[in-house]
């Protein structure tokens, strides 16, 4: 389930809890659903409990008690919690998130790259032609030269570099006679996982809002959470061990985001190697 996806069930939910007269209010005409701040707080997050109470003078927490029920119920869904003054928490079951990698690899590239103004010449001379359009796009203050070492500290070094080791894995796959499968949701359900998963089912609402520095800092994210998890999981098999289910599932995760930062980096004309 895509966060568009779930935006639509989270108004259908709000429209169905008002057409049955357990919400006396005028029904959004959107819903919008954020990757919550922190690990343990579910795969997303929606303030439509607040808005809603807005409109009625009845408490969020009761509000969000109505759709929190009814959203539980909707497939798809594993849990749903209610947090702060009537947040909702939203679990996804691992089977949406096998949907979920199996649309990042079906997936067309997103767009034309974004319209960035060129770099300077001196820029260029000094940086080269990717770090010079990457230094473009982060935060003022930060140390350009930075872009030149290749160490974790360098944005560009790990986006770039994540995306060289899912290709290798790739490699390593083919070489061992198996391919990717998305097909086992408990690998997904995997708490080390969620910020992985978390990202790539953001890339959709990043892209389309054409913004070049959020792409920059999404495609960050989503090579740390990568990063990370690739760390705690072993993708291929060891010694002797032979391909199975499980490594297919976490080849096609791998898989899933090297489409996921190739497509970025494209967007923002740097390239994005295959060896690093």
């Amino acid at each position: 389930m895509t966060p568009a996806e779930l935006s639509r069930t989270v108004l259908h939910t709000v429209q169905c809890a008002v057409e049955a007269e357990e919400l006396p209010a005028a029904v959004p005409t959107r819903v919008t659903v954020r990757v919550p701040p922190r690990p343990g707080c579910g795969d997303f997050a929606t303030n439509v409990a607040l808005r809603v109470a807005q409109d009625t003078g009845r408490p969020a927490r009761e509000i969000a008690e109505v759709l929190r029920k009814r959203l539980a119920a909707e497939p798809g869904i594993a849990r749903v919690d209610i947090a702060g003054p009537g947040f909702l928490n939203i679990t996804l079951e691992g089977t949406s998130y096998v949907q979920l990698v199996r649309d990042v690899l079906s997936a067309p590239p997103a767009a034309a790259p974004l319209p960035l103004p060129g770099p300077g010449p001196a820029l260029l001379a000094g940086l080269g032609s990717d770090a010079a359009r990457w230094s473009l796009l982060w935060p003022a203050g930060f140390d350009r030269a930075e872009l030149l070492v290749q160490r974790d500290s360098n944005p560009l070094f790990r986006v770039r570099y994540a995306h060289a080791r899912t290709q290798g894995l790739l490699r390593n796959a083919r070489d061992l006679g198996f391919h990717s499968e998305a097909a086992e949701p408990a690998e997904y359900e995997d708490t080390a996982a969620a910020p992985l998963l978390a990202a790539l089912a953001d890339h959709p609402r990043v892209t389309a809002a054409r913004d070049p520095e959020r792409l920059a800092r999404h495609l960050d994210r989503t090579a740390g959470a990568f990063l990370t998890w690739q760390a705690d999981r072993s993708v291929l098999p060891r010694g002797d061990e032979k391909p199975s289910a499980v490594h297919r599932a976490r080849l096609a995760l791998a898989e899933a985001t090297g489409n996921v930062l190739a497509d970025g980096l494209h967007q923002l004309g740097i390239t994005a190697p295959a060896h690093l």
